[in-house]
């Protein structure tokens, strides 16, 4: 998710030009840090996510803010964190950065601009974030689908844990990211992974 064009596509110096006060031509926008600024139009506001951002956005977000949080330390930093309210999404989260300081492309700028060339090569930051988001994803979605089966089974701690294991092993396509929010199991599949795995529980009539 980004404010500017594709920056990825352009050269260092093609696309701190192309940056630098990006700001000034959002529609119905106001930021509050323009006046507190000496120099406001050497800054740029680049967005990670927002509200309903899917895994993806949330795992390439973090990376981001990892990799610029060198450049939020000290008394004048070259990055700000920034939330804003939006009209559509309810917020949208990112951070202001300087790109130019003294007539020199920021060390900020150069990060961010690397970050933007390997996401124009491959969708995701970091596997191994994204796959784990994905897996607490999908678990809490199947404590979620299984809402009218826990009463019938004996579960143990963790048990949801236990049924994802088993659909991964027999019926993984129950398991696959749907809408970028996790995988979200079919109560039958959940009944079938709760029949292999735990007691039913009988309940006098």
């Amino acid at each position: 998710m980004t404010t500017t064009t594709n920056i990825a596509e352009m050269t260092i110096e093609e696309a701190a030009m192309d940056a630098a006060g990006n700001w000034q031509t959002f529609d119905c926008f106001s930021w509050w840090r323009e006046g507190d600024l000496d120099h406001p139009e050497d800054w740029m506001i680049h967005y990670t996510h927002h509200r309903d951002s899917g895994l993806l956005d949330q795992s390439n977000s973090e990376q981001i803010r990892k990799a610029l949080e060198p450049f939020t330390e000290g008394d004048d930093p070259d990055v700000v964190e920034e939330s804003h309210n939006h009209w559509a999404v309810g917020y949208i989260d990112g951070f202001s950065l300087r790109v130019v300081r003294d007539g020199e492309i920021t060390e900020a700028f150069r990060t961010l601009h690397k970050l933007m060339e390997s996401l124009e090569a491959y969708p995701i930051l970091d596997e191994e974030d994204f796959s784990n988001r994905e897996l607490e994803a999908t678990v809490e979605n199947i404590v979620d689908a299984a809402w009218r089966l826990r009463d019938e089974y004996d579960q143990p701690e963790d048990w949801q844990y236990e049924v994802y294991s088993w659909l991964s092993d027999h019926e993984c396509n129950e398991l696959e990211n749907t809408s970028d929010q996790g995988g979200y199991p079919s109560e039958d599949s959940l009944r079938r992974a709760m029949d292999a795995l735990f007691e039913r529980i009988i309940e006098d009539d």
